[in-house]
Formats: structure tokens, C-alpha cells, sequence
């Protein structure tokens, strides 16, 4: 028996019927059901029989349905795009032995795995780590950020960036900040892996390399912008959060609509004829404009203008979330510490008792940022007593940034502005919005 064979699998008293699909394991066979689910098989217990030969064409390379590997090609007349791996489910395969989840391929292997790519662009792939995203660290944001650069600098007209979900919003805010990039930056990743039929990464791929493609300089978060195959959303990288563990639409604009919207028949169209989609993108906000780099004077839309780079971090941050009731001794773990971002309650509030604490870690030189707990609104610490009493012991408030960015974004400044506190209460990398206003 060979991949591509229907098969009839008994095993005591189960039978399952479906295509055999390469194994990751000597000791197991993987079947594809005829519902869509992958099974993995202990071969010591099974009873095969071959029903069919080479009923299906299936490749390593091919998709989890057995689809076609798409050919790496190169064609004068398409944009090149950037695929860089960090691993995440989008990039991920079901390990048989444990039934986890587990990340395997290279930037390569997701082309392969999503033939609906061909013929949109140029390929450049290049794997940065091949990591779940819980294990992202700002040594692997500046190591991402420098694969970015060195893509961009080599003639990249876009890049993509395959990363797990988890943690991704992360990732993009520091990007944000490490680079001013002359070209579309295009971060994309999927809830449910390519195992499933419910898989939403060969959509995101799709629209993430059309975002790549199109005409703007953003750093950009392309996920699922509702539970059906329509559209994705655009997400300014620091201004998105997942909102939900496990639906395909989990990624929202914190306080806006999302920066655009792409259709994903019409991209998938325009990007099939070897079209770019700009027409298939609808914009709620200006984005910035592709080949505005660190200067930002580069009117011609060049995008072979300079990378801004700014790849230094200084990771002695904690982010901290304040609870009703918690002991300040719980607080003690901070001293030391460089930056300090914290969640405080409504408008920026924390017990008074661990005011002290606070003017404390000021005095030793830490910088000390209040954020919301609230997904909508900003902090401000002038109207209640309490927010005075923490303005009075040296704590900056940070506007409506959202907790997660804002301490990627104190790493940032107190490795490269010349006075971190102040420049968190300023808008770098469209983190802060002016004033909160409701939105449409």
C-alpha cells in the first residue's frame, strides 16, 4: 500500500474507510476520512486492505486534502513576496503518536500546502523559528525583524509573516515599532490546522499575500473577518487583539474598525489572473502609503527606499494586571525592574495600598505605565483621587494603548527614545489614537 490508496482500516471492533495519507511515524498510519478528519492508526493493531490504488494524487508537499503541490516559479511580471515562517498552526501538522498539534514546515512547505498561492506572486521562503507562539521572545522579534529587513533590502515588494495566533498581536507591535518599512508587512496565521475541514489558513494565506501585494506600508494582522469564507480583516499591528480562543474571526481592531477589509472572492480572483487586488480591498482609514520609509519623505511610492531599523529592546518589562484584593508583597518581584506596565481598573485605578509600591519602583529609576483593563476607552487619572495620588507618585499614563502593546512598546523606548516615559504618551506606530470617539 501507498499514499494516495483508499483504504479499509480494521481494528478490533472499528473500521475506518478513507485515503492513506504520508505518515510523520514508522509506527503509525495516518487515514484521511471521507468527512474530512485525519485518523492516526497504531499499524500493530490494524488489518489493511487496499480497496483502490493511487485513488488520490497525494505528495508530501500537498495539501492536507491531497490537492496538488504548487510549483515554485518565477515570473518577471509578478511582485516578489516574502514567506517567513515562525511556525504556529498555520504552519503545522497533527503529530500521530500524541494527537497534538505540533509545528513542522518551513515556509516552503506552507506554499506547497496551499496551492491557491501559485501564480499570485514570486516566493522568497525563509524560516525564523519553527516555534508554537507561546515560546515567542523579543530575542525572536529582533531576529524576525532582521529577516524582514534583509527580504525587503533584497527586492521584496511584500512580506508575509506565518505566526501562531496566540501571541501574535505581540509580534506585530513590536515590528511596528523595530521597523519603518518602504512595503507591506503582512503577519497571518489560523485558528484550526490543515488537517481540519474547517481550516481557515488557506483563506488567510491567500489574503495575507494579496495585503502584501497591495498598495500601502502597514504592518498589518490579516485574519478571518467573520466566521463564514468572505472576507478578512486588516489590522493595524498595534491595535489588534484576539478576543476569542477558538472561532476563526478572533482577531478585532480595539476601539475602530479594522484599518480594511478584503473581499476574498475577488482576491482570489484578481490574485489567480496574476493581478494585484487593491480593488478587492476596502479601506476604513488611510493606511500609510507604500515607500514612505524612516524619513518619511519619499513621495513616489519608491520601494526600494530605506528600512528604518530600530531593533533594540530592552526586556526588563513586566506587564502586570491589578486584581481586587491582592497582596502587595505579590508586587515585590518588580523591583529592579526597568519598565513596569500595568492594568489598572476603569480609568487607570489600583488599591491605594500599593500606591507606595509604586512611587517606589519610581524612585529606583523604573518607569511605571498605566493602561485599562477596558477593551474600549483610555485611561486618566485626573478625575478620582486615587488616579491623582498615582500621577503624584510618577506614573505616565498611556492613553488607549492596549496593555499587550503598550509593553512591547516601553521595551522599545527605553532601549531607543531619549526619555521612554514621555513617549509613552505619545503615538509612535499608531498605538495611541488623539481622543476616543465612538465608531461606525
Amino acid at each position: 500500500m501507498q499514499p494516495g490508496d483508499r483504504v479499509r482500516v480494521d481494528r478490533g471492533d472499528v473500521t475506518n474507510e478513507g485515503v492513506l495519507l504520508p505518515s510523520t511515524t514508522r509506527d503509525h498510519l495516518v487515514v484521511k476520512l471521507d468527512g474530512g478528519y485525519n485518523v492516526g492508526i497504531d499499524r500493530t493493531e490494524a488489518d489493511v486492505e487496499v480497496l483502490e490504488s493511487g485513488a488520490r494524487d497525494v505528495d508530501e508537499g500537498a495539501d492536507a486534502g491531497g490537492g496538488e503541490a504548487s510549483e515554485i516559479t518565477f515570473d518577471s511580471d509578478l511582485p516578489t513576496i516574502s514567506l517567513i515562517s515562525t511556525g504556529g498552526t498555520i504552519a503545522s501538522t497533527v503529530d500521530y503518536r500524541t494527537g497534538a498539534v505540533t509545528a513542522q514546515f518551513d515556509a516552503e512547505d506552507v506554499l506547497r500546502a496551499v496551492p491557491d498561492l501559485a501564480g499570485r506572486a514570486n516566493y522568497r521562503g525563509r524560516v525564523v523559528a519553527n516555534i508554537l507562539s507561546e515560546n515567542m521572545d523579543p530575542s525572536i522579534w529582533r531576529e524576525l525583524a532582521t529577516a524582514v529587513r534583509e527580504e525587503i533590502e533584497s527586492g521584496a515588494d511584500g512580506v508575509v509573516v506565518m505566526h501562531g495566533t496566540d501571541t501574535m498581536q505581540y509580534s506585530a507591535s513590536a515590528l511596528s515599532f523595530i521597523l519603518d518599512s518602504p512595503v507591506p508587512v503582512v503577519f497571518t496565521g489560523s485558528q484550526r490546522s490543515a488537517d481540519r475541514p474547517s481550516s481557515d489558513n488557506v483563506m488567510n494565506a491567500v489574503c495575507a499575500v494579496e495585503a502584501a501585494k497591495a498598495d500601502h506600508a502597514e504592518t498589518l494582522v490579516c485574519m478571518h473577518a467573520t466566521q463564514s469564507d468572505d472576507a478578512c480583516a486588516l489590522h493595524r499591528g498595534t491595535r489588534v487583539r484576539k478576543n476569542h480562543t477558538s472561532r476563526r474571526d478572533a482577531f478585532e481592531t480595539v476601539g475602530a474598525e479594522p484599518l480594511g477589509l478584503i473581499d476574498y472572492e475577488a482576491a482570489a480572483e484578481a490574485g489567480a489572473d496574476g493581478e494585484a487586488a487593491d480593488d478587492a480591498i476596502e479601506w476604513n482609514r488611510e493606511p500609510i502609503a507604500r515607500g514612505e520609509a524612516a524619513d518619511g519623505d519619499d513621495e513616489n511610492g519608491d520601494t526600494s527606499a530605506e528600512v528604518g531599523f530600530y531593533p533594540d529592546l530592552d526586556a526588563d518589562v513586566e506587564l502586570v494586571k491589578f486584581t481586587p484584593g491582592m497582596d502587595p508583597a505579590a508586587w515585590e518581584y518588580l523591583d529592579g525592574k526597568d519598565g513596569v506596565v500595568i492594568e489598572g481598573t476603569g480609568l487607570g485605578h489600583v488599591h491605594t495600598d500599593l500606591i507606595g509600591r509604586i512611587a517606589d519602583l519610581v524612585d529606583d529609576g523604573a518607569v511605571v505605565a498605566m493602561t485599562s483593563q477596558c477593551l474600549e476607552g483610555r485611561v486618566c487619572d485626573r478625575v478620582y483621587d486615587t488616579g491623582r495620588d498615582l500621577l503624584d507618585a510618577g506614573v505616565v499614563e498611556a492613553g488607549d494603548t492596549l496593555p499587550g502593546t503598550a509593553k512591547v512598546k516601553l521595551m522599545w523606548a527605553l532601549a531607543n527614545a531619549d526619555d521612554a516615559a514621555d513617549a509613552m504618551g505619545r503615538d509612535l506606530a499608531g498605538e495611541l489614537t488623539e481622543e476616543s470617539q465612538p465608531w461606525r
